[in-house]
């Protein structure tokens, strides 16, 4: 079954900037939507962006505009979300999964294809 990569994570103090990667093969970056979830301990797993080529639209949570932008490089065949002014409250466990039916939504349940995620770890 296809499962996504995640990479880029890593430690960053507060207020600084990571860029994560993931890696999408091409006939999924044309049709399906591309979401970026996260899920911190004891917490559950969160909707943080989305992206729709087809479809032409992005999505953010709340709690990251402004601060987050997701974007695509077909080139690439990549999805990367670029986290600037991070907080402690960003740590988590980040993932990307597809959305078939693009439905315009971050909820986790919508989505598939889960990779195995990559940490993010924001402290001083």
């Amino acid at each position: 079954q296809l499962q996504l990569v995640e990479s880029g994570g890593g430690l960053v103090q507060p207020g600084g900037s990571l860029r994560l990667s993931c890696a999408v093969p091409k006939f999924a970056l044309d049709q399906e939507a591309v979401g970026w979830f996260r899920q911190a301990p004891g917490k559950e797993r969160e909707g943080v962006a989305c992206i729709s080529t087809s479809r032409d639209y992005t999505i953010y949570a709340d709690s990251v505009r402004g601060r987050f932008t997701i974007s695509k490089d077909s080139a690439k065949n990549t999805v990367y979300l670029q986290m600037n002014r991070l907080k402690p409250d960003d740590t988590a466990i980040y993932y990307c999964a597809l959305d078939p039916v693009q439905l315009g939504t971050l909820r986790p349940d919508d989505f598939r294809n889960w990779g195995r995620g990559t940490q993010v770890t924001v402290s001083s």
